[in-house]
């Protein structure tokens, strides 16, 4: 007996609202980063909050997680490697970012990582046409 087509199509609008959190999230890190290194450099507020680091590992260990079930399943799905790939190479810099101090370095190989993570959900997306 098959099943229903809704049933079928359910773990695709999964992957797709993941693909989305993991794009919103994604947009809303490179705010932050900017935000904060404005808020700091120009007024001298809120670095205490907008750069603690506990904010950057619990963000990348949610990015991680997001992008692996979202890209992986869509990677599983359409066959395609570039989504994966392109998350995955944000998901290093954002990884480095960790490694270097708090300032500019880390604001620029975040903002790089967020950016190829959010291509990589893009392109999980599209791929799924």
């Amino acid at each position: 007996m098959t099943q229903p087509h809704s049933e079928i199509r359910q773990p695709k609008t999964r992957s797709k609202l993941l693909d989305r959190a993991g794009l919103f999230l994604s947009c809303l890190c490179a705010v932050h980063c900017v935000s904060g290194l404005v808020l700091v450099a120009f007024l001298g507020i809120g670095g205490g909050i907008l750069l603690d680091p506990a904010i950057h590992r619990v963000g990348l260990a949610l990015a991680a997680f997001i992008a692996a079930v979202a890209i992986g399943l869509g990677a599983i799905r359409h066959r395609r490697a570039a989504p994966f790939v392109v998350a995955m190479m944000g998901l290093s810099f954002m990884g480095g970012a960790l490694a270097v101090p708090h300032g500019t370095e880390e604001a620029v190989l975040t903002i790089i990582g967020v950016g190829l993570v959010a291509i990589g959900h893009v392109l999980n997306l599209r791929g799924a046409h």
